[in-house]
Formats: structure tokens, sequence, C-alpha cells
């Protein structure tokens, strides 16, 4: 008697970005649990029911919240198909969500039931972000946070930074093998400049974050190498050490989660040598809110900005706020040109989630 067992009923194929998308997409739901948990003990969807199309300013105003925090909130909403998008930044509960998500004593009512465990800490900031505006800086998410993301970042330099990007940038590749200084804000877990500086050893690296549990870190992971041509820095990109001229600038997946990027740009600006490089990674997105809408990760994009990126980028009064998705192409060239910059190159690494830059004088 023949078995059949040795065949898959169902299958996940052997596709690695599907599997992938499968994979992220429980992350994503992860999130926008936590941010209809936000919306619910906020009160957000009670003061949308029956308002018809509301803007951030309004909904801010019923509700007592800041209205920045309100606008990210909303967007994540409608990417989630939660409610619905009517054009200029206004957004509507549709009738169907009422009993789902407003009507406590409806037998389908589920809007309490989440309570985004594992995320709770962040969720607690949360309610303190929207009263009063003012985000949580990568500082205050202390050892742990300096950890966050660390084996993608490190797979990231080792696969793609040093072996595909790097020989991209014109004249970039000879500099550093010939004896380069080189500059990384917004080093993180030290990914990026510990790569750099094990691959061109002639080169002297700089890498400076915001965080002093992150440049503890990889003060750590620089001596467990054996690296003596790294140098680290606590700063904010825009208080850039002086006195220095620098051959290359890197800013990985950074300028979007900064309180002052155009201070930092300057600086950048006001730091690199005449024939220097400046290469940028941030977040793939569009200016308008509508372009971005086919990205099937977007409400999960929006939520790391709410937890994290906007958060660090209103993390002082006057904050900037571009959040995960502001620093896209449009705003990205407008504020490189208005510090001076005249070479502003895009290249197309096949990265989903990500656009790069190089800039130059």
């Amino acid at each position: 008697m023949t078995s059949n067992i040795d065949t898959a009923v169902t299958s996940v194929g052997d596709d690695p970005r599907r599997y992938g998308f499968t994979v992220w997409n429980y992350r994503q739901g992860e999130i926008v649990a936590a941010m209809i948990y936000l919306g619910n003990e906020l009160g957000f969807y009670n003061a949308m029911a029956g308002a018809g199309p509301v803007t951030a300013g309004e909904l801010a105003q019923r509700t007592g919240q800041h209205e920045r925090w309100v606008l990210e909130w909303l967007r994540l909403q409608a990417a989630a198909k939660l409610l619905d998008y009517c054009g200029d930044e206004r957004f509507q509960l549709p009738d169907v969500a009422i009993n789902l998500l407003v009507d406590g004593e409806h037998k389908s009512f589920v809007a309490g039931e989440f309570a985004g465990p594992g995320m709770a800490d962040n969720l607690q900031r949360l309610f303190e972000n929207f009263r009063t505006g003012l985000g949580n800086s990568y500082e205050e998410g202390g050892p742990e946070g300096a950890h966050r993301g660390e084996c993608r970042h490190w797979q990231a330099a080792r696969n793609d930074l040093i072996p595909r990007m790097i020989p991209a940038l014109a004249g970039v590749e000879a500099k550093l093998n010939a004896g380069a200084l080189a500059l990384d804000i917004g080093c993180g877990d030290g990914a990026a400049v510990l790569a750099m500086a094990d691959t061109y050893p002639n080169s002297r690296f700089v890498g400076i974050d915001a965080s002093r549990h992150a440049v503890a870190l990889v003060g750590v992971k620089a001596a467990e190498m054996g690296l003596d041509n790294v140098e680290l820095h606590h700063a904010d990109g825009a208080d850039l050490p002086g006195g220095t001229a620098y051959d290359f600038v890197v800013t990985l997946d950074c300028i979007h989660d900064m309180t002052r990027p155009e201070a930092v740009i300057a600086a950048i600006k006001g730091s690199l040598k005449p024939d220097g490089t400046w290469f940028i990674k941030d977040i793939r997105s569009k200016p308008r809110f509508e372009d971005n809408l086919r990205n099937p990760m977007l409400a999960m994009m929006y939520g790391f900005s709410l937890m994290s990126c906007m958060s660090s980028a209103m993390s002082e009064p006057g904050g900037a706020g571009l959040g995960t998705l502001g620093f896209n192409p449009e705003v990205a060239e407008r504020m490189i040109r208005e510090a001076g910059f005249t070479q502003f190159q895009m290249h197309d690494f096949k990265d989903p989630g990500n656009l790069y830059y190089e800039v130059r004088h």
C-alpha cells in the first residue's frame, strides 16, 4: 500500500521573497494590533464615529492629543485598511467598523482585545508621547535598544555595503584602499563602521552616535576584533568633531530619525573634503501618502515610526519629526541642495526597503 504522507498537502513553496513577506506580515500584524489598542485607549475610534472625513488636526483637537502623532497613527490605520482615506490627508472611520471598534456593548466589539503583549513599555511611553508631542531618544532605549536589529545590520554591511555599494561609488573604494578618513554618523551597533574598518585597514574611521549605549557597544566590538583604526564619539550628528575634513561620510537609515536633520546636513557639508563623497541609505518611500498605499508593509512602517523613528525625531522640542517615511527622494534632494550640495545621484541596488544616494559638493 502506497502512502501519500511524503507529499505536502500545502506547500510554502521555494520563493524566499514570498516566504519572507509571509513572515514579515506577521510582524506587521503585531504592530497594527498594538496601534488598535492605542487608538481604542485614546478614544480615536469613538471620536471618529459618525464624524465623516477628519484631519489629524481635527482629531487631535477632539481628543486632546498632539497633531503630528495623530497624523502618523491615521496614516497607519489607513495603510492597514482600517480607515478610509479620502484624499488631502482626511480619514474616515467606515460604518462597518462601528460594531468592532466603537460600540463596546455590541457582541462583535473587539478593540478591547488588543493589548499588545511584548510592547508594553513602548505603548506606555506612547500615551505620554501623544499627550505632550515629545518622543523618546535612542539613548532612552538603553543597552537593549543599541542591540536592536544587530544581526540584520551586520548582514547588510558584509553582504551589501562592502562588496556591492562602496565599489559603485566613484573613486571611493580606491581612496579607502589607499588610506582615507571616513565618518559614520549614527553608527548604532557599529556594523558598518567596523566592517569598513576591518576591510580597509589603511583608512581611519570615526563613528558617532547619540546613544552612549551604542558607542560603548561598538567600542567593545572594536576591541574584540582587534581594530585600531576606529575612533568613537558620543555626539549628535549636528555636532561633528571640529577641524576635521572627511573623504567619505555615511548616514545609514538615520537622517529620518534626527531631530535636526538640516543641521546635520549642514555639518556634513562643512566637514566633507572638496572631492569627498557622502553616501546615504534611507527608507524607500514616495512623497505623497497616496503613492505609498501599494506598499504591503506600509502599516508596519508607520508603526515603526510611532514607536521608534518619529519618536526619536521628536525627542526634543521643535524636532523635525520626519519619521520612517519622511526622508523620501523629494525631501532628501531639496534638503541636500538647500545645504549647498550640487551633485545628487540615486543608486538602484535592488533593495525593496531602502533607497540610496551619492552626494558631492
